[in-house]
């Protein structure tokens, strides 16, 4: 028997996005967005006490200066290089193609805020990734920042390739190349196409942010920081596939 909510609370509200992830359906952007961006988190963390544990956390900003936001991601959605994805469920197939990183370390809740140097000691590995954008939201382009943000930032799934050893010089991706290919047909092709370089700074923001939140990071999670080659969407029965300069390539079948 489906539990009821008080109409409009962050779990009842959480619970209209989980009904709608696991029927292919979509939800009234309407009734999100008297939230406020502290509610949306608020319903963000009901849906995963929902769906399921915690695999790890998106990032990004706008651009330099620009407030970041988050999501984190169900572990179910963390899936290998070649998987195929196909049904109801995938609509909008949106690729970002993406420089995750993987924690050794976890970075609970504390008093004193994380500085750079104990994320850079936390991290263990860095992979590529494509992200696989949709939404439980009707109108999703006009739903809003809040309303997106409360569906975990239009996250569908992570596709994740082979890892390797975390160096310093992946949190600045200033000269980051990367290409994402849908077919044989190079759809992007950018050098510095990631709108925050810095990408350490979004990952102090998000480890405080974290601990704030009372959750904190943990050791295994996987931290994906935005795209490289922007947000393009793929038809269905298409090989969609990144390549990222030093970390190497990976794909998904639609």
């Amino acid at each position: 028997m489906k539990t009821q909510f008080a109409p409009g609370t962050p779990a009842a509200l959480a619970q209209l996005l989980c009904v709608a992830r696991e029927r292919g359906e979509r939800v009234d952007p309407a009734l999100l967005r008297p939230l406020a961006r502290a509610g949306s988190y608020a319903v963000q963390d009901a849906t995963l006490a929902m769906i399921g544990p915690i695999g790890g956390w998106k990032v990004g900003a706008k651009g330099p200066g620009q407030e970041p936001t988050c999501a984190p991601l169900p572990a179910a959605g963390l899936l290998p290089e070649g998987v195929a994805l196909r049904g109801p469920a995938w609509r909008l197939r949106g690729i970002e193609v993406e420089v995750a990183f993987v924690l050794g370390d976890s970075l609970p809740p504390r008093d004193q805020p994380y500085a750079r140097q104990d994320i850079e000691a936390a991290l263990a590995l860095v992979v590529p990734a494509i992200e696989i954008v949709e939404s439980r939201l009707e109108d999703w382009l006009g739903a809003g920042s809040d309303a997106q943000l409360a569906d975990l930032l239009s996250h569908g799934a992570l596709v994740t390739g082979r890892p390797r050893p975390f160096a310093r010089e992946w949190l600045h991706l200033g000269a980051l190349e990367a290409k994402l290919r849908f077919g044989r047909r190079t759809v992007a092709h950018t050098v510095g196409g990631h709108p925050s370089h810095d990408i350490g700074a979004l990952l102090v923001w998000l480890a405080n942010h974290c601990a704030a939140r009372g959750v904190g990071l943990k050791a295994g999670q996987v931290v994906t920081t935005g795209t490289c080659t922007g947000l393009l969407f793929a038809s269905a029965g298409t090989r969609v596939s990144g390549e990222i300069e030093g970390l190497g390539t990976l794909a998904v079948w639609f």
